[in-house]
């Protein structure tokens, strides 16, 4: 079957359907949003801490802002990038807000900001401590309720349409890749059919679901990433994953493991050994509210000097009213696994969180390939550099995805559908012998990347990675050719491409950098001494 959109759009959470309304409003388009889940599965539904803005103009300012973040990503982030989100965010905010996404103010009405790790000034919007999830509500209503934008969940991008299908001999060096829609696998026939379109949008979320743990849901395995490096586009910074430093240590849970948001540190919470003892003076002067990258490295370091599978988040000396109201999912959460937060320690490990690169995007969100966009965790706009600021994803990606929209509309004129695309060739079947290896292939990639891509990192470890992943990409890619698609099959090749990425690009960046710390290449600056590690 071949359907046609002018717009078709992979991926349901905030840079998805951000993107949808916008273009939704600006005529009369034929609009596809595909996920291969239900809009509420998201991960943008995860995200608990809340969103970044400057709203407060009595204290904090742009260039706050913009500074925080350029510091924050080890000075490796595009500046035009960074000011783009920055200055654009409260538009941004108002855009949420037109479509009914609602965060917590102050009895005079003012917003209720908070302040997480790495920022300089309270800024961040939230909804009490499930910001994500609101806005995916507020989102997904006004999304439902547009009958312009069609939503077809459950339904797997296999690959993306370019040249290549066509017989064309397409490289990374080829000029002028187009992408042409997409081949999706339906979920009711188990076909894969042909979408084509004028323009399409890839805004598919992170990688975390390669790593053993992880913050993200299984979905999460970087299916846009793979999907755009198989078709030569450029993928960049997959070396800088973020690992979030405190999720919640419960090993029945690890995808996804319980975020325990950055805002509870900005609250107070002090991170503290199990027997109470302080230990972030002795790695960063900011102590509980440093980075991310040096919370989370000063964790494991903790962990491996003392023998320890968790570290410890304490509020008991803050208020419990007040614990209570500005995290009661948290409270709710920890007490179903008999802790009470406001009398005792909550265990807390790092684990897999955000990936700061991805499909390379211009100002415009625009990836190397023609007529193919990338908004969201997905892309790599170069805000985040070698680290991403707190709670500044929601609002790249509400801002990107206006850029996006902004300009995909002036061109679209200038694009038809390629009617020359072929079918899907959909012969093969699969044996139950084969699901099996599947996912036990699935369990080997996590256990390759968070033994030897993990917070620290050595050549020796890198190597040993790529050789490992190289012997799965071998097997899956011949089964593949074998088999008729069907989601896990190609989850895993997704799993092992991006796996391969982090790997390759981490190999390649020769020194210790934002996320990204190579013990066999030193820091040499004062802000994170070598000794200490």
């Amino acid at each position: 079957m071949t359907k046609h959109y002018d717009f078709l759009i992979i991926g349901g959470g905030v840079a998805g359907m951000s993107f949808a309304l916008k273009v939704a409003a600006a005529g009369d388009y034929k609009i596809a949003l595909c996920c291969k889940t239900t809009l509420e599965e998201a991960n943008t539904a995860k995200a608990q801490g809340g969103i970044a803005s400057v709203t407060n103009l009595l204290v904090d300012d742009f260039d706050k802002h913009i500074h925080d973040t350029m510091v924050a990503g080890d000075w490796l982030s595009d500046p035009q990038a960074v000011e783009q989100v920055v200055r654009n965010a409260p538009d941004g905010i108002r855009d949420l807000l037109r479509w009914g996404v609602n965060f917590d103010k102050q009895q005079n009405g003012d917003f209720d900001l908070h302040r997480e790790g790495g920022h300089s000034e309270f800024r961040i919007l939230h909804h009490a401590d499930d910001t994500g999830a609101e806005i995916q509500r507020g989102l997904m209503a006004a999304v439902r309720a547009n009958k312009k934008i069609e939503v077809l969940e459950n339904h797997f991008a296999v690959e993306i349409i370019t040249q290549h299908h066509l017989g064309v001999r397409v490289t990374r060096r080829t000029p002028d890749i187009e992408c042409y829609g997409a081949y999706i696998l339906n979920p009711k026939t188990q076909k894969v059919d042909t979408y084509l379109s004028r323009i399409t949008l890839m805004a598919t979320g992170g990688t975390g679901a390669v790593y053993a743990t992880t913050t993200n849901p299984e979905i999460a395995t970087g299916d846009g990433i793979a999907m755009v490096y198989r078709a030569k586009g450029l993928v960049k910074d997959m070396e800088f994953v973020q690992f979030h430093p405190t999720a919640l240590y419960n090993p029945k849970e690890t995808h996804p493991a319980y975020l325990i948001t950055e805002a509870m540190r900005g609250y107070g919470g002090i991170l503290r050994l199990p027997d109470g003892e302080e230990f972030m003076q002795k790695y960063d002067a900011r102590l509980s509210l440093a980075p991310r990258d040096i919370v989370a490295r000063a964790i494991d370091k903790e962990m491996k000097l003392h023998g320890i599978d968790h570290v410890c988040l304490d509020v008991t000396h803050k208020d419990p009213e007040q614990t209570k109201h500005h995290f009661p999912n948290i409270y709710h959460k920890c007490l179903s696994i008999g802790i009470d937060i406001t009398k005792q320690y909550i265990p807390v490990v790092p684990c897999a969180h955000y990936m700061c690169g991805g499909i390379k995007v211009n100002l415009d969100g625009q990836s190397t390939i023609r007529r193919l966009y990338a908004v969201g965790e997905c892309s790599c706009t170069g805000l985040h550099g070698g680290n991403r600021l707190a709670s500044n994803s929601l609002i790249e990606a509400v801002v990107y995805a206006d850029a996006a929209a902004k300009h995909s509309l002036a061109e679209i004129h200038n694009y038809s559908f390629n009617e020359r695309v072929p079918k899907w060739n959909d012969e093969g079947t699969m044996s139950n012998e084969e699901k099996v290896l599947i996912s036990q292939d699935m369990k080997e990639v996590g256990q390759i990347m968070s033994t030897y891509v993990g917070i620290v990192r050595s050549d020796l470890r890198l190597r040993r990675a790529w050789e490992r992943l190289d012997l799965l990409y071998e097997e899956t890619e011949d089964l593949f050719k074998r088999v008729q698609p069907t989601r896990d099959i190609c989850e895993l090749r997704n799993m092992i491409n991006v796996g391969y990425l982090i790997t390759r690009q981490a190999l390649e960046r020769k020194e210790s950098r934002g996320l990204h710390f190579n013990i066999d290449y030193p820091r040499t600056d004062d802000h994170t001494p070598q000794e200490v590690w």
